[in-house]
């Protein structure tokens, strides 16, 4: 599983990548487009930023999934999403919006898994890895 530090580093170099580019490269990786998600920290209050690959878009609503590579621990992303919803998301080089976040229920999850797996077989492979339940967040206007 990766490490927080390597998490860090993956997400500086892809935010570097955007600087260096002028924005021109970045925002789709492994076939799916990138997305800039701004929580607010549960324990420190402050703006707290990552990017993060969406499987699947419906109309406005942008789907993520809390995998961590498969670690049997939440992203702290998504412990900071449950704490407070209102996020802000820049998506594939727009400016930052504000949107509300909330997890896919067992209904929604159960729509959503085949189509996330059937186009983005890691997510399948991160599945199998964890006893924990990968969860699937909804980013929605608000």
């Amino acid at each position: 599983m990766p490490s927080d530090f390597a998490l860090k580093a993956m997400n500086a170099v892809h935010r570097g990548l955007l600087k260096l580019s002028g924005g021109r490269a970045g925002w789709h990786v492994s076939k799916m487009p990138v997305l800039e998600l701004t929580t607010t920290g549960r324990k420190s209050g402050q703006a707290r930023s990552v990017m993060l690959t969406s499987p699947v878009q419906d109309g406005t609503t942008l789907v993520v999934v809390a995998s961590r590579g498969g670690d049997d621990q939440h992203p702290a992303w998504f412990h900071n999403l449950k704490a407070n919803p209102e996020v802000k998301v820049a998506f594939q080089g727009k400016p930052e919006q504000p949107m509300r976040a909330r997890i896919a229920s067992a209904q929604e999850r159960e729509q959503l898994w085949p189509r996330i797996v059937a186009d983005h077989k890691n997510y399948a492979q991160y599945q199998t890895k964890t006893d924990r339940e990968i969860p699937v967040v909804l980013l929605e206007q608000p």
